[in-house]
C-alpha cells in the first residue's frame, strides 16, 4: 500500500477504530517472562536505522527471545543491517500483516510516534505487554506508555520505550550500530573498483521532499572542489536519484552509483568511504550508524531530534526564525525559497568535508 493511502486510512479510520476497540487489561508486570518480541516500525529509513540501539539492547536483555519486526516496504531493507533480528514482516502488505498477527508475542513495542493504526495492530496481537508513545488517543491501546518530545534525539526516544521493562539505557555516541552483510560488502567493493582503492567521499543528494533539496548545482560544485584537492566523490541513492546523480558528476571524475545498489549495498559503500555528505535523510542516519563521519545539511527538519551528535559530525543549520518547521513528518510549503538551506554555501561545505576527512575520526565497532 502507498504511504499516502496509509496516512489517509489512519486519519479517517484510525481514530474511530481505536475508540471502538477495548483497551487492554493491565494485568502483566513489566518483568513478565518474555519469550517473544514484536517491534512495530512503519515509516522511513531514518527511524528504522535509529531504532537499532533499542533493538540491540532488547537482544542483550532477552537473548533467547526471537525478535520480529513489522515494517514497511520503504524501510524494511534497513533491518538487514541490524544483527539479532529473526524475522521481518511488511506492515503494508496484507500477507505480511496477517502473518505477524498469527504469531504469539509476550511483548509488543510500537515505535510509531503519532499515527494510530500501528497502535491498533499492537492491540490486536493480544500480547500481555504493549508499549508505545503517549502522543494522542493511541495511548488507549497500550498497557504502558512513554512520553515523546520533539526536542529529544530520536535514537534516545526509542530507548525510552524500554523504560517500562526496567531496562537502564544510555546512548553511546562512539559505537557503530549498523553492519552491512557480507554480500553487500562484496558488491560495494566491486562497484568501487574504478577508484583503485583511493579514498573517497560518499554524497547522497536526494531528499524525500523538495523543501529538503540543497540543489544539484551546489552538490556539483562541492564535487569539483573536492576533486581539485585530490578527493574523489561517489554519489549514492535510489532509482529516483539516478538522473540527479548523472547531473552532479557531469564533467568530473566522480562515480555515480545512484540506482545501482540495494539499501544494504549503499550502506556498504558508505562504510568504505572517508565521509558522508547528506541532507536530513534516512541515508544520513545510516552513515551515523555505520560509524562514518558525516557533514549534514539541515533546514526544515528538527536538528535537535535528527542531527548527528558527537565529534565525528558537522551539522550545518542556519537556525532561522522560521525553522525548523517540520512536525511529525509533515513539512509545510516554504514561502521563502527554503532559505534555511539555500543560504548554506558550497565552499563552506567543502571546507568542512576536508577538515572532517583529514581528521581520521571513526567510531568503534
Amino acid at each position: 500500500m502507498k504511504t499516502a493511502f496509509l496516512k489517509s486510512l489512519d486519519t479517517f479510520i484510525g481514530r474511530i477504530a481505536i475508540h471502538l476497540t477495548p483497551a487492554p487489561r493491565v494485568d502483566a508486570r513489566p518483568d513478565h517472562n518474555i519469550r517473544s518480541i514484536l517491534v512495530i516500525r512503519p515509516g522511513g529509513i531514518g527511524d528504522a536505522a535509529l531504532l537499532a540501539p533499542a533493538i540491540q539492547t532488547l537482544k542483550r536483555t532477552y537473548p533467547d527471545a526471537p525478535i520480529h519486526i513489522l515494517a514497511e516496504k520503504r524501510n524494511g531493507g534497513t533491518f538487514s543491517l541490524i544483527p539479532g533480528i529473526d524475522r521481518v514482516f511488511l506492515y503494508d502488505t496484507r500477507s505480511g500483516l496477517m502473518e505477524a498477527l498469527r504469531c504469539s508475542y509476550d511483548l509488543v513495542i510500537d515505535t510509531e510516534q503519532w499515527h494510530r493504526l500501528s497502535s491498533l495492530i499492537a492491540r490486536l496481537t493480544g500480547a500481555p505487554i504493549l508499549i508505545g508513545f503517549d502522543t494522542n488517543d493511541r495511548r488507549r491501546m497500550f498497557t504502558h506508555t512513554v512520553p515523546y518530545s520533539h526536542e529529544r534525539y530520536e535514537a534516545d526516544s526509542f530507548l525510552d520505550l524500554l523504560a517500562p521493562l526496567g531496562i537502564e539505557t544510555c546512548s553511546d555516541e562512539n559505537s557503530a550500530f549498523l553492519f552491512p552483510p557480507e554480500n553487500a560488502r562484496q558488491q560495494a567493493s566491486s562497484l568501487l573498483h574504478p577508484l583503485g582503492g583511493k579514498p573517497f567521499v560518499t554524497i547522497f543528494p536526494g531528499a524525500s521532499i523538495s523543501e529538503r533539496q540543497w540543489g544539484e548545482d551546489r552538490f556539483r560544485q562541492v564535487v569539483r572542489d573536492l576533486e581539485g584537492r585530490g578527493l574523489r566523490s561517489v554519489i549514492v541513492g535510489g532509482g529516483n536519484d539516478l538522473k540527479l546523480g548523472k547531473e552532479i558528476v557531469h564533467g568530473s571524475n566522480a562515480l555515480n552509483l545512484a540506482g545501482t545498489t540495494s539499501l544494504a549495498g549503499t550502506a556498504a559503500v558508505i562504510a568504505l568511504s572517508r565521509l558522508l555528505l547528506s541532507g536530513d535523510s534516512g541515508v544520513l542516519h545510516i552513515g551515523v550508524g555505520l560509524g562514518v563521519p558525516t557533514v549534514s545539511l539541515f533546514g526544515p527538519g528538527i536538528a535537535a531530534k535528527w542531527a548527528p551528535r558527537g565529534p565525528g559530525h558537522m551539522v550545518f543549520d542556519r537556525g532561522l526564525n522560521c525553522s525548523p518547521c517540520t512536525r511529525f513528518g509533515t513539512t509545510p510549503p516554504c514561502p521563502r525559497n527554503v532559505s534555511c538551506l539555500s543560504e548554506i554555501r558550497p565552499e563552506e561545505v567543502t571546507v568542512a568535508i576536508l577538515r572532517m576527512a583529514e581528521s581520521g575520526w571513526k567510531k568503534t565497532t
